[in-house]
C-alpha cells in the first residue's frame, strides 16, 4: 500500500487541546544545544550568527514560556550533543536527534514539530507524470543503497526495480545525467539541491510528499533528561506557538516553496 499523502510538513495541533503548562520557575537556565551544519536548521549566517529553522523555534518558545531571560543556545559537533545533556553541560538538544526505543529508555523527548517526508525527483520532461506502480515499474528510480529510503520504496512500490547508489550526489549525478528518470530520497534535501545551481533547473518534484513513521521516525522533537519538566513545558510552548501561526511563519521563512 502507497504511504498517504499528506498535506503539510508541520504536525496537527488541536486548537481545543490542553497541555498543561508546568512549573519551571525554579530552573536556573535552559541552554538548547544545537548543530551548526544542517541548514536551513542551524547553520551560521553571513555576520557569524547562529541562525536556522530550530534556533529561532528555541528562542519563540522561551519567549512564549516566558523565560528568555535564561535561555541560552549553544552549537556543538553533533556526536557531542548526548554527551554534552548527559553531563549538564546543556539541558535540551534542538538537532533533529531520531527517536529510538534506546533514546527513549534514556531521554525525555517533546511532541514531534516538524514531520520529515519522502519525495520523489524526476527530469522535468517526466515529472508531470503521476506516480503509480506501473509508471515507476516501466522506469529507472535511483536511490542510495542501505537506507530508509530504499526500504520504504521496497515496501510502497514492490515492483520497481530500484538503481542503486552509494551516497546522494552520485544518485543526483545520475538523475541529472539521465542515467535514471526519477529518484527516492529524503525532500527536503532534494528541494534544496534542485533550486540550487549544481541542478541547473533540469528536475522537479513529481508527484506529493511521503510519510511514514515505520521508516522516517516521528519527526523532529527536542531531547532533555529524564524526569525533568522541560519537555512537557515544551509541548505546551509548541501548541501556543502553532495556535498563534508562529510555527507556520517559521517554516515559509526558511523553506523553500513547494516542498510539502
Amino acid at each position: 500500500m502507497v504511504a498517504a499523502e499528506a498535506q503539510g510538513p508541520l504536525l496537527t495541533f488541536d486548537k481545543r487541546e490542553h497541555r498543561a503548562n508546568p512549573d519551571i520557575s525554579n530552573v536556573p537556565r535552559i541552554r538548547f544545544l544545537t548543530t551548526l551544519d544542517f541548514p536551513p536548521f542551524e547553520f551560521l549566517d553571513a555576520e557569524g550568527r547562529l541562525s536556522g529553522f530550530n534556533v529561532d523555534l528555541a528562542r519563540e518558545l522561551c519567549d512564549t514560556l516566558g523565560v528568555t531571560a535564561k535561555c541560552q543556545i549553544q552549537a556543538l559537533p553533533f556526536n557531542e550533543l548526548q554527551a554534552a545533556l548527559e553531563s549538564r553541560a546543556g539541558d535540551a538538544v534542538i538537532a533533529g536527534i531520531g527517536v529510538t526505543p534506546d533514546l527513549r529508555a534514556k531521554y525525555d523527548f517533546s511532541r514531534p514539530y516538524l514531520q520529515l517526508s519522502a519525495r520523489f525527483l524526476s527530469l522535468r520532461k517526466t515529472s508531470g507524470e503521476p506516480i503509480t506502480p506501473m509508471k515507476l515499474a516501466a522506469s529507472k528510480v535511483g536511490v542510495v543503497r542501505d537506507t530508509a529510503h530504499q526500504a520504504m520504496l521496497k515496501a510502497y512500490f514492490p515492483n520497481v526495480n530500484p538503481q542503486l547508489y552509494d551516497d546522494r550526489p552520485a544518485m543526483l549525478k545520475a538523475l541529472k545525467a539521465g542515467d535514471v528518470d526519477t529518484v527516492f530520497g529524503e525532500g527536503l534535501a532534494l528541494a534544496f539541491w534542485a533550486a540550487s545551481g549544481e541542478a541547473d533547473s533540469c528536475c522537479a518534484f513529481r508527484g506529493g510528499p511521503y510519510y511514514s513513521g515505520d521508516f522516517l521516525g516521528e519527526g523532529m522533537t527536542i531531547m532533555t533528561r529524564e524526569g525533568e519538566p522541560l519537555a512537557a513545558a515544551f509541548d505546551h510552548g509548541l501548541l501556543e506557538l502553532a495556535r498563534k501561526g508562529t510555527l507556520n511563519e517559521l517554516f515559509v521563512k526558511y523553506f523553500p516553496p513547494g516542498l510539502y
